[in-house]
């Protein structure tokens, strides 16, 4: 398998000499993070074993959102925390898509678009459903920014993972709408969302001081489609929240200049292929570096942290209560003589000079 790490030693000489004036400090942050990653150039851990006292040293990951094998363990404590916050309720997918004219304008402020982004397709989706004649209440939404397609093209757009439910806080009230056979059913019209959301996100900008691109389409793109009991949902979205925006996987070449990755076709299924010139396909995955301490995961209405009390009441008043599967601990770092979990001594240690040998393959390592 080719490790990014190597993509970037290879091609970090041309994708400087190419679009190293239009690099962020981001960017050149996770440029380096990445190359680092595990790496006898990181910064070390020691280790001693209670048992044997066996001593070892073990690099640290980066821990960057960019990085495709960090934070796995993040991802799947994520992924249990929205778990225990279901509702009986037939689940919809909305997808809100920034038109490509904005593109360049999101580039330049992404932090601004892409808190408007967000912010604005949850207003939307709490519109709809206090004037909804079945609903009349506060909505529900787990949202998840995604900036890339599977051929990792720039492509903001923003999910939301809403239960067909709603409270009504004044005289309370739980209602629910749109649960079908077989998961199906309907919640509100995209093409009434779109008008709303378009509206929302002019006067954003405009509130912001930001003028809109002089072209741009008056019909915007929201998708809105039911998804069962939403777990799949939410595994999908988990699936990208913390493991970058490529497999090392699906790095299958890198030679004569170029690299070649693999992706799954959107559409058809099927898996397709795409070659880049190596500082293009670095260039390409920069663009998805998010503004140092975005948050690209939020929940909202009676899904928000801070409505912890009124979801839990909810739960035993509809009797109603999800796979409460416990928090996993981070897997410890095993002793290779006596098996008997190490424990950490210090960390952030100076890494060996460059004349150290790397760490043995296999060598676990930790995020810290």
């Amino acid at each position: 398998m080719i490790r990014l790490a190597e993509v970037i030693e290879t091609f970090e000489a041309d994708l400087l000499a190419q679009y190293g004036a239009r690099l962020t400090a981001e960017q050149r942050h996770a440029l380096a993070a990445l190359r680092h990653c595990r790496s006898a150039s990181s910064p070390m851990m020691a280790l001693n074993c209670p048992e044997c006292a066996h001593h070892r040293r073990v690099p640290h990951s980066c821990g960057h959102r960019l990085c495709p094998h960090c934070q796995h363990h993040e991802g799947e404590q994520w992924l249990a925390r929205q778990r225990q916050r279901l509702v009986p309720a037939g689940y919809f997918l909305l997808t809100f898509t920034l038109p490509a004219e904005f593109r360049p304008l999101a580039q330049a402020h992404p932090r601004l678009i892409y808190d408007a982004l967000m912010g604005c397709s949850w207003q939307t989706l709490r519109t709809f459903s206090e004037h909804d004649k079945a609903l009349r209440g506060t909505p529900g939404a787990i949202a998840v920014l995604h900036t890339h397609t599977r051929r990792l093209d720039y492509h903001p757009h923003v999910h939301l993972v809403v239960p067909g439910a709603a409270v009504d806080a004044r005289k309370q009230r739980w209602r629910t709408k749109g649960r079908g056979k077989n998961g199906s059913g309907y919640l509100f019209n995209g093409k009434a969302l779109a008008k709303v959301f378009r509206a929302k996100m002019l006067a954003a900008l405009a509130a912001a001081g930001l003028a809109p691109p002089s072209r741009h389409p008056r019909a915007w793109v929201v998708h809105c489609k039911a998804v069962g009991s939403g777990d799949k949902a939410l595994v999908y979205l988990g699936r990208y929240l913390y493991r970058g925006v490529i497999r090392e996987a699906d790095i299958l070449t890198v030679s004569e200049g170029q690299v070649v990755f693999r992706f799954r076709n959107a559409r058809t299924g099927k898996r397709e292929m795409r070659t880049l010139a190596g500082a293009d396909f670095l260039w390409l995955m920069l663009q998805h570096v998010l503004p140092k301490g975005f948050r690209r995961a939020r929940n909202y209405g009676f899904l928000h942290p801070n409505a912890k009390p009124l979801l839990a009441l909810l739960q035993v008043l509809l009797n109603f209560q999800p796979a409460r599967a416990p928090l996993t601990p981070r897997p410890p770092v095993l002793c290779p003589c006596c098996g008997a979990v190490m424990v950490i001594v210090s960390t952030r240690l100076r890494a060996p000079s460059p004349a150290a040998a790397a760490p043995p393959a296999g060598e676990a390592t930790l995020t810290m």
